[in-house]
């Protein structure tokens, strides 16, 4: 192992935003366009980094790739480890998406402190970066804790309403979760030095953590301390109420980011952490957590129908959503998790879109409310259209990204008990009819308040930072299987180390073994 850094690919992705709000720094506080086009271009060269990560990876290998270590406290056993495997790359690929597109929707949509205001944003970016690619536990708790800083001041000073209120709450939410992860991550750092757990060495690589062999009831408390960390960020159900106010109160970019990224630092924590390190223990929650997810699909549903304000609808529905993504996760078999980590990718793209649309209408009518619209499509009709496209993505319609995803969570919650299959198919209906209902509220019906007869359609700026999106929902809905490709390595992994009693037989047996998955044999 190198004694020095060795700054390849990844640090450069990982930093290159931390770069910019030092450029940001030099640049005159009343120099707003020069304090935009910096935060943005660096944006862009994020991404376009990132897309060389996508070039040079080998999706048949489950090894990580692009390794980069070195030490940082020997007596510890603390390293820089910087790793990608499949499922961080498609999350970093988000991150580097959702971000320029962030920053780009908040040209006109901020007006005071813009440097501090961007500053936040390129810093948050790298923490969120930061998480996916740490594959040293101490590391990845920095990055995780770091990024409650900049989208604290992201609601708490850009927002509206009662945003303090709301930052706080989000805030002490996210730290009481990360408490009791940080001590799930010290019992484990201690028990590897164990022989009779672990390899016996002091050690946060997560690598060598993932060889240890724990007894149930150990394993047991672990998984708890650890689910308390990313349940809370998910959010699950019971731990969701913090989500709605932060997504109301934080400004359009952060509640992209917000329900875009952020989000899935917990369903990527779960399948990072939870499901390897405590594989038995996984198993033995396996009813406790798709109990969790059904309430959480239904409950969430059933709350986003009762809305008034958009935000707060699209709000819940992620809380419906995501309960979609543990069911998948924790029915344990490839299909689940397939769509799993896939849906992960389809909600940061549909609901971000949805809070995009949310954020334009905000900026020309100064109202969430569904009541205060209707018959908008007459005056906006490319806002319509787009507007179409995401609802009918976010419910999952065919053709569009959000179909493929919850069907195979579908199969896979099928394989493992029909009747909680068929509870999901109920959040699927719910979901139809508060999107179908706020699309005809806002969009149809007579136009007739004097308002609304004044709106602008969509300028050549907003069109931009739509188009992305709108080209993923197509892709991923058409043509699945290079993202498909690229998570199956990873989830037979996963499989066969969280519930090697999944079979070849066993789902030959179910005629809804979806698409040409490969199938675990049994050892």
């Amino acid at each position: 192992m190198s004694n020095v850094f060795n700054f390849s690919i990844l640090s450069f992705i990982t930093y290159l935003p931390l770069i910019g709000c030092l450029a940001l720094l030099f640049i005159d506080k009343g120099n707003h366009k020069a304090i935009r086009q910096t935060a943005f271009s660096i944006a862009i060269a994020t991404m376009v980094l990132s897309f060389f990560l996508l070039l040079g990876f080998n999706p048949s290998d489950i090894n990580m790739q692009f390794a980069e270590q070195a030490s940082l406290i020997p007596s510890m056993g603390v390293e820089y480890l910087l790793w990608i495997d499949c499922i961080s790359l498609l999350l970093i690929l988000l991150t580097t998406i959702i971000t320029p597109i962030a920053i780009l929707s908040s040209y006109t949509a901020i007006h005071e402190r813009i440097k501090e205001y961007y500053l936040s944003l390129l810093f948050l970016e790298t923490a969120m970066l930061g998480v996916f690619m740490a594959l040293d536990l101490f590391l990845f708790y920095i990055f995780w804790e770091v990024m409650l800083v900049p989208m604290y001041f992201l609601i708490g000073i850009w927002g509206g309403g009662r945003r303090l209120y709301s930052a706080i709450k989000f805030f002490l939410f996210t730290l009481f979760g990360s408490l009791f992860m940080l001590l799930g991550i010290l019992t484990v750092y201690f028990l590897n030095h164990n022989p009779a757990y672990g390899t016996g060495t002091f050690t946060f690589n997560i690598l060598e953590l993932y060889k240890m062999n724990l007894p149930l009831d150990l394993q047991q408390w672990l998984f708890l301390a650890f689910f308390l960390g990313f349940a809370i960020k998910v959010p699950m159900f019971p731990f969701h109420t913090w989500l709605p106010d932060a997504h109301t109160d934080a400004p359009t970019a952060g509640s992209v980011v917000l329900a875009g990224v952020l989000l899935k630092m917990g369903t990527y924590g779960f399948i990072r952490f939870c499901l390897p390190l405590f594989p038995e223990a996984s198993h033995y929650f396996v009813p406790m957590m798709i109990g969790l997810s059904l309430i959480g699909i239904v409950y969430g549903a059933f709350l986003a129908l009762a809305q008034k304000d958009i935000k707060r609808l699209v709000a819940y529905s992620s809380v419906s959503h995501l309960g979609f993504v543990m069911l998948g996760m924790f029915a344990l078999n490839p299909q689940g998790l397939t769509g799993s980590i896939l849906q992960m990718v389809n909600h940061g793209i549909s609901t971000g879109a949805l809070f995009l649309i949310v954020g334009m209408l905000y900026e020309r009518r100064h109202t969430r409310l569904i009541a205060d619209f209707g018959g908008i499509s007459y005056q906006m009709p490319i806002l319509a259209a787009l507007f179409a496209v995401t609802m009918f993505s976010s419910i999952g319609m065919p053709g569009l990204n959000g179909f493929i995803g919850e069907f195979l969570i579908l199969v896979g919650a099928f394989q493992y008990n029909k009747a909680f299959a068929g509870i999901a198919v109920i959040g699927i209906i719910l979901g139809a009819a508060y999107m179908l209902w706020l699309f005809q509220r806002v969009m149809f019906g007579p136009l007739d308040k004097p308002e609304n007869k004044i709106l602008s359609d969509l300028n050549s700026r907003e069109i931009a930072y739509m188009v992305p999106l709108i080209i993923l929902m197509f892709w991923i809905g058409l043509y699945p299987k290079p993202f498909i490709d690229i998570i199956d390595p990873a989830v037979m992994n996963i499989v066969k180390k969280v519930n090697p009693g999944w079979n070849q037989q066993e789902a030959e047996s179910s005629p809804l073994t979806p698409l040409n998955l490969p199938l675990i044999k049994k050892s």
